[in-house]
């Protein structure tokens, strides 16, 4: 990844590196940094924080203590704690944009923060369906929701491992998939914590469930492929 620095003097003349509408293209993947959650981070978190202090990777740690507590409030496994858990990894979500943006902002990107920031996100997300699995474990699954979180939680660490294999050999950013209509593929986690939202979350377990280890089933793949 370009630092933040270069990246702007790659940009058109008056365009800033925060507020591009354009994507990066990197090899064969186009990477978007302007999709609508990116957006959304970058007005209520980035722009205020661009002339202070915080660094790219506070932002990560703090996205991870949410990502945690998101987890930890799912596990408690009552109505309240379960839409509470939903309204803190959402927020969590927009901290995991926000670093980025920062970081290109502030010229202070680099290969440290990227796995850091990758590592954040792979235990936000996998800790989130092990904590809905605990938490639904008196519901019509049973204890057979504990193993189903599980499961799912292990497919998100392992499209992880994977996706820092890949990045190994053949540089950052190169596992990434092509977004569109203002989304990128990782924005489908957004689903989650609209499922509990919406008073469904043993139907979002059972899919992320079959989903996920299909999901990593498929970056198996991509992985074989590139050996």
């Amino acid at each position: 990844m370009l630092p933040g620095r270069d990246l702007q003097q790659v940009l058109p003349h008056g365009v800033n590196a925060l507020d591009s509408r354009l994507p990066i293209q990197t090899g064969a993947v186009t990477i978007s940094h302007n999709t609508w959650i990116h957006r959304i981070a970058r007005i209520t978190i980035v722009q205020p924080l661009a002339k202070t202090s915080v660094t790219p990777n506070q932002l990560t740690t703090v996205r991870l203590i949410a990502g945690v507590a998101a987890a930890a409030a799912l596990a408690v496994g009552s109505p309240f704690w379960q839409q509470a858990g939903a309204g803190i990894f959402i927020l969590s979500m927009l901290l995991d944009r926000a670093d980025g943006d920062l970081a290109r902002l502030t010229g202070r990107t680099s290969p440290g923060g990227h796995t850091y920031d990758l590592i954040a996100d792979s235990l936000s997300n996998a800790l989130f369906f092990a904590g809905l699995g605990i938490g639904l474990r008196g519901g019509e699954q049973g204890l057979w929701a504990v193993p189903l979180g599980m499961l799912a939680g292990g497919a998100v660490a392992a499209i992880l491992w994977m996706v820092m294999r890949i990045e190994e050999s053949d540089g950052a950013r190169a596992a990434e998939l092509g977004g569109f209509a203002g989304f990128d593929p990782d924005d489908a986690i957004l689903i989650a914590p609209i499922a509990i939202l919406l008073g469904m979350p043993e139907g979002l377990l059972l899919a992320a469930a079959i989903g996920a280890p299909a999901f990593a089933l498929f970056f198996a793949w991509l992985f074989w492929r590139k050996k």
